[in-house]
């Protein structure tokens, strides 16, 4: 499972927190069907792998045969169809357009390891985002958490948040209905999940984090057509965590145990985007 949960940010600026707490909004998922052999992993905010204590890992869960029908059922109905996501679990988000915000124009880009990591470690190592992502250390402590993805079979796609041309946070967008999340709540096929991280201290306490959120949560509902909602699972105890996802549109949908925190699952549903 990625890190668990990483703030995402209210408008107050507690101390040293990805964008509330440290600003890394979180959503992380668990899937159903037989666990995988849990991994150590990120406990605080995010997804994926990485040291830290026994979160699941993503993209180590093994799919059940009816999942596995499903999806293979999808990907055919995408194909006859001429769908340009045929094959993939998630469309690429560098090729989805920039979202305007009132902090300005926002892009997601792929992470390129050889060219991102040194930023993005520096970010895991600040304490206040390594709280919740369990990924401070060498530089390869954190590739070995990326590298897991880009290897992948394609639920996961790490990406850096880029406002107005420079790169100011770190986001994961992932199936949430193949992930262990899924086993702690009703997933439903398509459910996408979000992790996040606000990376400098600059860019914290302003609001960004929902800002962010908000436009994110729209760019997937936009740009994945059966992806019915977004999920996220912030720690319960990350108050301006939860007041960012409430604020940029989320609904708190119940707790839920985890297996390394007690979390508020939210969820952006598509039907209810315009009036939340």
């Amino acid at each position: 499972m990625p890190p668990a949960d990483a703030p995402a940010e209210s408008d107050t600026a507690p101390p040293e927190t990805a964008d509330a707490p440290p600003d890394p909004a979180d959503a992380s998922t668990e899937q159903a069907g037989p666990p995988p052999e849990p991994r150590p992993g990120p406990s605080g905010a995010g997804t994926g792998a990485g040291p830290g204590t026994g979160t699941e890992d993503t993209l180590d869960l093994k799919l059940t045969e009816e999942l596995l029908a499903l999806i293979g059922e999808d990907r055919r109905r995408a194909a006859a169809t001429g769908s340009a996501s045929s094959g993939e679990l998630l469309t690429d988000p560098g090729t989805w357009p920039g979202a305007t915000t009132g902090a300005g124009v926002f892009h997601l880009v792929p992470v390129v390891l050889e060219r991102d990591l040194p930023l993005i470690s520096r970010w895991m190592n600040d304490p206040a985002v390594a709280a919740f992502w369990e990924l401070a250390g060498p530089d390869s402590v954190t590739a070995d958490h990326i590298r897991t993805q880009l290897e992948g079979d394609g639920r996961s796609i790490p990406c850096l948040g880029v406002l107005d041309g420079t790169p100011m946070s770190y986001w994961e967008i992932y199936r949430a209905d193949l992930d262990p999340l899924a086993r702690h709540y009703p997933a439903r096929l398509h459910d996408t999940g979000i992790h996040l991280l606000i990376g400098g201290v600059n860019h914290r306490g302003k609001g960004l984090g929902t800002t962010l959120l908000r436009a994110v949560a729209d760019l997937a509902l936009d740009n994945l057509p059966r992806s019915g909602r977004v999920v996220a699972e912030p720690d319960l105890r990350n108050t301006p965590s939860v007041a960012a996802f409430l604020s940029a549109g989320f609904r708190f949908s119940a707790e839920v145990d985890l297996p390394d925190k007690r979390a508020a699952l939210m969820i952006r549903d598509r039907t209810y985007r315009d009036h939340l």
